[in-house]
């Protein structure tokens, strides 16, 4: 029975965009542009100041595609910047975007990656010293 190692990221963040549904594929690909490496993509419903309609302030459902993206705390100003402009959330209603800082994830990450990582990491440390 061959041991098995979790490969544990550290110094990370996850991007959360909430935007209205049809411009997820615009802001992922300036995420992609900026460096991020890929992102997942569900839908919602929401309700916002802008979706209370009528007399009685009912509120119309509206469906969000929410964009989560986890990139490294070294990318994660230039990636939320690009999302950011990308989805044009400086104009009201377009959506809401939050970073939330992580501990630790794991994934699959394939063996010339983590060497070239480590190797990275290592000429860090010896700059360092």
């Amino acid at each position: 029975m061959s041991l098995r190692e979790i490969t544990v990221l550290t110094d990370i963040a996850l991007i959360t965009c909430i935007v209205q549904r049809g411009v997820a594929d615009t802001i992922i690909e300036a995420a992609r542009e900026a460096g991020a490496q890929g992102a997942t993509v569900h839908f919602a419903r929401g309700m916002g100041v802008r979706e209370r309609l009528g007399v009685l302030g009912v509120a119309v459902e509206v469906e969000k595609e929410v964009i989560d993206i986890v990139v490294s705390n070294e990318q994660v100003e230039r990636v939320f910047e690009r999302m950011y402009l990308a989805g044009n959330l400086d104009t009201p209603g377009m959506g809401i975007m939050f970073i939330t800082p992580l501990d630790k994830a794991a994934t699959y990450i394939p063996p010339d990656v983590l060497e070239k990582f480590m190797a990275d990491e290592n000429k860090k440390t010896s700059k360092k010293s």
